[in-house]
């Protein structure tokens, strides 16, 4: 009987319970969900340059110098590690007054990592303030590309939210920032409607020319965010497959702000949020999402590379088919000799040996390679110690009479030839000593002061050996660059060719003098 009773008592509550359960359940399904925007499929936001601006506080800059020292505390750049040389400057006050051609100069160097000093490239027009700020922006353009969920219909917009830094003037040119990144933002730098472009991908009917129809651009004040509204005007944009772009180009571009003004780690990002969102014609939001951009230090890849030259002069065998291809090539021929050469040389000497026929030319050849990183490229000079000598003695001025001076002459050629001016070196009966030049048998070709072949008017008619003589340092003579270039090289070659005869007069004995190739680059 208890037990019984127990379960009379308790059926009743069962039932209520069941009542109470099935009013919850009726009030849930019966409530409406709340209605919520969805996420782009896509979306992204690209800066056309990532790199922080730079702003910093002056300590000194003087009048006529080009140095200028940084405080290195107070503002967002307290070194120059930021600051590239090549970055454009500005100098103006921290009441931003704006920036003119005599406050903007070019950075030159900078000074030391952590360093505080950086050089510009003129000296200053006038002396800084130690209230004085400078400035390097770093603007750019900014792209915003998301793909739809729903349809943005006639009369909707895109609306896209640009971080502006809170209580200061956002569309000023100046770089801007904040002691934090939610304080922070970039400066719209006066873009105008024309600034700003609208592009769609999409296999319906979205048309780019639908969005064009209004622009809006509204700058941010205090703790309210930079706006940029672009109206879909004609027919609505087809969520299917299409993915809306919109450009601010990178003439002026957005400013990216300068790093926040507390202590942070170089090298890490600060990270904004912009939002962008598709609306309807009462302005709800259709679709929406937050895309980041992060903008860092750039970073300076720099190396110095040492100012290069090599210059090797090889000798020449006299037969041409057997050279050391370690030097050069075989070449076909080597100043219209294309057999053989009557004298072999070295590096160091061209010897012409012992002289038993008189009036008669004697051909020898050195061979000569250079290359250098010199931003004006080389120069190859010749020069002797005198003309040659019995024994080394001096021959004062131009020794014609091969007796009287024991000297062999430099050869005259027909009428001119110098170390200055060319002629043709082809008559036996001019005796003397006489070099050309001929092309070596690398790719690299100079500049030559004479050519064996090169018909001039120094060298008129058909030349067969257009010549000059070494610069005489004895008389004294300056010597002229024989091969040459205006740019770096990586491998110019040429060959020197010697031509000697001597008169029958020529008194017996050793002839010599020296001679030096001076390799120079242009930098």
């Amino acid at each position: 009987m208890l037990n019984r009773a127990r379960c009379h008592i308790k059926l009743p509550i069962i039932i209520a319970t069941l009542v109470f359960v099935s009013l919850l359940a009726t009030i849930y399904i019966l409530k409406p969900k709340e209605t919520k925007s969805a996420n782009f499929t896509s979306a992204k936001a690209t800066l056309g340059t990532s790199r922080f601006s730079y702003l910093a506080q002056i300590n000194t800059g003087t009048s006529g110098s080009s140095n200028i020292t940084i405080e290195t505390s107070g503002n967002p750049d307290k070194d120059v590690d930021h600051l590239f040389p090549g970055d454009t400057v500005c100098f103006t006050n921290t009441e931003y007054l704006g920036c003119s051609d005599d406050t903007a100069y070019t950075v030159a160097d900078t000074e030391g990592v952590d360093g505080d000093q950086f050089t510009i490239s003129s000296p200053l027009a006038s002396s800084l303030g130690s209230n004085d700020i400078v400035i390097a922006t770093a603007s750019g353009s900014l792209a915003i590309a998301v793909t739809l969920v729903n349809d943005v219909p006639n009369g909707g917009d895109m609306l896209i939210t640009i971080p502006m830094a809170d209580s200061v003037d956002g569309n000023d040119s100046f770089p801007d920032f904040n002691t934090t990144r939610a304080t922070s933002g970039f400066d719209l730098n006066s873009i105008a409607v024309g600034d700003i472009s609208v592009a769609t991908a999409t296999s319906g009917t979205c048309v780019n020319g639908d969005w064009t129809a209004t622009e809006t651009i509204t700058e941010g004040s205090g703790s309210t965010d930079h706006t940029i509204r672009v109206d879909r005007s004609g027919s609505s944009c087809e969520a299917d497959a299409t993915t809306v772009t919109i450009t601010i180009d990178s003439d002026p571009g957005i400013i990216n702000p300068a790093p926040i003004n507390a202590a942070r780690t170089q090298g890490a990002a600060d990270e904004y949020t912009i939002n962008v969102k598709s609306r309807d014609n009462t302005d709800a939001t259709i679709d929406e999402s937050d895309v980041m951009v992060a903008p860092v230090e750039a970073v300076l890849v720099s190396a110095t590379v040492e100012e290069t030259l090599t210059f090797q002069v090889c000798g020449v065998k006299t037969d041409l088919s057997t050279q050391e291809a370690a030097c050069f090539s075989t070449p076909a021929s080597i100043c219209g000799e294309a057999a053989a050469l009557d004298v072999a040389t070295y590096a160091f000497a061209v010897p012409f040996g012992a002289i038993s026929t008189a009036e008669s030319f004697l051909d020898a050849a050195q061979y000569m390679e250079i290359s250098t990183n010199a931003d004006s490229g080389y120069a190859v000079t010749i020069g002797q110690s005198d003309q040659m000598g019995k024994d080394g003695v001096t021959c004062t001025g131009n020794p014609t009479d091969p007796v009287a001076t024991n000297c062999i002459p430099d050869n005259p050629g027909d009428a001119n030839l110098d170390y200055n001016f060319s002629d043709d070196c082809d008559t036996a009966s001019v005796n003397g000593l006489c070099f050309s030049q001929d092309n070596g048998p690398e790719a690299g070709a100079p500049t030559f002061a004479v050519k064996y072949d090169v018909q001039t008017n120094e060298c008129d008619g058909s030349p067969t050996f257009c010549a000059r003589s070494a610069a005489d340092l004895e008389a004294p003579e300056t010597p002229e660059a024989i091969i040459s270039a205006t740019t770096p090289v990586a491998s110019h070659d040429a060959f020197v060719c010697w031509r000697l005869s001597i008169d029958g007069t020529q008194p017996a004995g050793y002839y010599y003098n020296k001679v030096k190739y001076i390799a120079t680059p242009v930098f």
